[in-house]
């Protein structure tokens, strides 16, 4: 044997070893179930062979605006105040379907430079337009708009993928939904608490701090009666966790400011009060720190709300100034403490999101996928290789040993690289076998034709993968590109059929190509001068 075909074997064979450690690594023990158990350990399992959660839901993107344009208002009326400019009331017409809209009313004419001046200068996102009765309308740029609702639904992704990523789910998708405008789809393999994840996924999480003012009132009634019929303008009454003695709400007159907000959070973390209750504990970043040492030591002896989701959590005298860390006391349980300081951990959701599909997936049914993908493959695959042993004698050793090899390294490629397998992909795994014949075949065959033209073995062999070759790649070129449209358009499943059949062909080039050509020259090294070859 020559050096040459030595080193590709040596090489074929390191392949061979290296993608059989990505199948099943290093296995407990080498009986048949210790080997599945290594294969599974290292294949991870997409949705519909593993069961789980399949969800898509609605980002209120409008949510994220309002937010923003409330903000606006609020300098609006600082820039205005500032510069002594009068007027009769700033509001927001319609905050469901325009919410970047705000209505201007009663500034006096005189004034209309300066209020072009506030809005340029404070509100470089804003566009100011003149309207009838002396008003004047502020809207959002248009690609300011559509920037900010884009960056909801991205912050919404990566909020929602930092909740899942701390509950443990092993390969959740959490991606934007193609098929909707600012949707997403997430899918939740092996979840068995469907209702907690979704609980969590939804929760806002907004944490604020504010001055409590007056309560607890046993209904919104008596604290209207408590403060003679009119809420204080820097005022809004807000439900407490707990339940009064008569098993109604309980509501807290707070303030409308923040001294800080879940933007400040350093960490969160479930701990114990005084009491030895579960509560939960929390620290700011200095910036926050600052500010809210600043407000605790103006308001000694006054009272402070923490609220969490427009909803007043605990209530507590300040006894002193706090710099950094403060904690959330409330009615929970240990897991509502533990979940709780986990999304206060990953941040608080930009907008709110509604769902609008649910389908659970039963690992049975998975399971039940599994047998029949794995049936498919098989019998696919046997059929496959008898036909070729059958149809081409010696030579279809050569290709059931390159679809073999081919298989061994796409099965590699998922276990390195921790792609999901999913039904589609068993597919991609079948197809590939399929696009393996299909290249034997075209260079079988034209191996066949040279002999018939009365070639010698070697040069039939060498005529027939030269001749072949650009036909195979074209064929997979074409497909290649195919399954990478599919890959950028596709969504979940589809995505992963698309990878399986991308790496497969890739894959065939090399054993189709470069290994049924070294076994056929090892073949040939072995043979005497004319002697026939088997094909």
């Amino acid at each position: 044997m020559n050096k040459n075909l030595t080193w590709k074997l040596v090489l074929i064979i390191a392949i061979l070893l290296v993608f059989l450690y990505g199948v099943i690594g290093v296995p407990k023990g080498w009986s048949g179930s210790g080997l599945m158990a290594a294969m599974q350990e290292r294949i991870h399992l997409g949705l519909d062979l593993k069961g789980g959660t399949h969800l898509i839901l609605q980002v209120q993107v409008n949510d994220a605006v309002n937010v923003d344009s409330d903000n606006a208002v609020e300098r609006i009326k600082d820039g205005l105040r500032a510069r002594k400019i009068n007027y009769t009331d700033i509001s927001k017409p319609d905050p469901s379907n325009n919410p970047d809209h705000i209505l201007i009313k009663g500034v006096p004419p005189e004034s209309n430079s300066d209020l072009r001046t506030i809005v340029s200068d404070r509100l470089s996102e804003y566009d100011l337009a003149s309207g009838p009765d002396n008003t004047w309308t502020v809207s959002m740029k248009p690609q300011m708009l559509t920037d900010l609702k884009n960056r909801a639904v991205a912050q919404a992704i990566e909020t929602i993928r930092n909740r899942i990523d701390q509950l443990g789910v092993t390969e959740p998708i959490i991606q934007e939904h193609g098929l909707g405008q600012y949707q997403i789809l997430v899918q939740l393999p092996g979840v068995d608490d469907p209702a907690r994840v979704k609980d969590i996924m939804q929760s806002t999480a907004m944490l604020e701090i504010r001055q409590s003012l007056g309560g607890p009132y046993p209904s919104q009634q008596a604290a209207l009666q408590d403060r003679g019929g009119i809420l204080p303008p820097n005022a809004v009454l807000l439900p407490g966790r707990g339940s009064n003695s008569e098993g109604g709400e309980t509501w807290y007159l707070i303030s409308r400011a923040s001294a800080v907000t879940g933007r400040d959070l350093r960490g969160a973390e479930q701990s114990r009060d005084e009491t030895g209750a579960p509560a939960v504990s929390f620290t700011l970043t200095g910036e926050g720190g600052r500010r809210f040492a600043a407000f605790t030591g103006a308001h000694v002896g006054d009272n402070l709300a923490v609220v969490l989701d427009n909803k007043v959590q605990t209530v507590a005298v300040i006894k002193s100034e706090i710099r950094d860390q403060g904690i959330i006391q409330g009615r929970f349980s240990e897991q509502e403490a533990k979940d709780q300081a986990m999304v206060l951990r990953s941040g608080a959701l930009p907008a709110g999101i509604k769902y609008l599909e649910e389908r659970t997936v039963g690992p049975s049914l998975g399971a039940d996928s599994i047998r029949a993908g794995v049936r498919a493959a098989v019998i696919g695959l046997v059929a496959v290789l008898v036909f070729m042993l059958v149809y081409y004698r010696g030579a279809g050793i050569n290709a059931d040993v390159a679809l073999i090899l081919n298989l061994i390294i796409l099965l590699g490629f998922l276990g390195f690289s921790g792609a999901t397998l999913t039904l589609p992909g068993i597919a991609g795994v079948i197809l590939t076998v399929g696009m393996g014949v299909d290249s034997n075949v075209l260079i079988f065959e034209r191996i066949r034709e040279e002999l018939r033209n009365g070639k010698t073995p070697p040069s039939a062999v060498e005529q027939g993968f030269k001749h072949a070759w650009v036909t195979i790649v074209d064929t997979h070129v074409t497909t290649v590109v195919s399954a990478l449209i599919l890959f950028v358009f596709g969504t979940g499943p589809v995505r992963g059929f698309a990878v399986t059949l991308t790496f497969g062909l890739l894959a065939n080039l090399f054993t189709a190509v470069f290994v049924s050509r070294v076994i056929f020259d090892w073949i040939l090294s072995r043979k005497q001068r004319g002697e026939a070859l088997s094909i």
